[in-house]
């Protein structure tokens, strides 16, 4: 049996953060705000695996008013994630995302992300796919005042019972 799941993660860039993406602390002029690390990458993936597996969201499991979660890094929510996708029984098929963003350019980033998140995953760096783009001037994110990633996944469950599903 397989299951697909999507995620969607979007961030303000400010000033005084890092830029945290797939796990690459990227040299800009700002950073992305939130509770954790903000990388909006990582939350994609995190929820697209989640809805795969039909668990719900990424506030469900690492709400934003716990402090043991301010300024985590999202590759240590994201193997929280694999470990719940190994106790269920679901292996990764693929993954495949995009981060949109109006700038930093981030083609030379894109392949140490795919190997941070393959590893965290456990799966060949070429299960993994990351695409950037820009929002051609568009929306907050075109005017470069936020940066979105959106990702999709497909689960395969692995298990030798059904459990009813």
């Amino acid at each position: 049996m397989f299951r697909v799941g999507m995620g969607y993660d979007v961030h303000r860039l400010v000033d005084e953060r890092p830029l945290i993406l797939g796990g690459v602390n990227i040299p800009y002029t700002k950073g992305l705000e939130g509770h954790s690390d903000a990388d909006v990458l990582t939350h994609a993936v995190m929820d697209a695996l989640l809805g795969a597996m039909a668990l719900g969201d990424l506030g469900t499991y690492f709400p934003d008013n716990q402090e043991e979660y301010h300024d985590i890094s999202s590759l240590e929510l994201l193997s929280r994630v694999a470990g719940m996708m190994e106790q269920q029984g679901y292996r990764l098929v693929n993954l495949d995302s995009v981060i949109i963003a109006q700038k930093p350019r981030l083609l030379s980033y894109t392949g140490q992300m795919k190997d941070n998140l393959a590893g965290v995953l456990k799966v060949f760096s070429e299960t993994v796919g990351i695409k950037s783009t820009t929002n051609e001037g568009l929306d907050a994110v075109g005017a470069g005042e936020g940066i979105a990633a959106q990702a999709i996944t497909l689960l395969e469950y692995t298990a030798t019972t059904t459990n009813n599903r």
